[in-house]
């Protein structure tokens, strides 16, 4: 069952448990765990639109960059990753703070999705932000603990 700290705490678990040198390796030009960790932060102001556009009842929800300029600008290899996961934990309690005080029926609600130019209702796009994090978890853990990229 997904609860709001979940992603959180597995993200510092992950941080926590290996060294600085290996969260910021980078194998090739892709992102280091830690631009992976960043990534999902830089993410945080989109989902919230996202949720803002629900509850105005816009007719399309925001775009998102997909060229990922935010994340390949932000320098995440120089922060702290203390200072990353705080603002992701910040940032997503405050997400599901706010879908708390949402009336339940608004879950239901379907709004044209930019992209795929398909309506999605909230409850799909709450569950498309679950598996993207899913996704760059797996990415993380897959960056810290294969020895290949040591």
């Amino acid at each position: 069952m997904y609860t709001p700290a979940r992603h959180s705490r597995r993200l510092e678990e992950i941080v926590h448990a290996h060294p600085r040198e290996r969260l910021v390796r980078k194998p090739g030009e892709k992102w280091s765990a830690q631009g992976h960790v960043g990534h999902l932060a830089d993410l945080e102001p989109l989902w919230t639109a996202r949720v803002d556009d629900y509850l105005a009842g816009a007719a399309e929800l925001t775009t998102a960059d997909l060229s990922n300029r935010k994340t390949h600008e932000a320098g995440h290899n120089q922060r702290r990753a203390d200072e990353i996961l705080a603002e992701f934990r910040k940032a997503r309690l405050q997400l599901v703070d706010r879908l708390g005080g949402i009336d339940a029926a608004l879950f239901a609600e379907s709004i044209l999705h930019p992209k795929l130019r398909t309506p999605m209702r909230l409850v799909d796009h709450l569950y498309f932000v679950a598996e993207h994090d899913d996704h760059h978890l797996a990415r993380i853990w897959e960056l810290v603990t294969d020895e290949r990229n040591s």
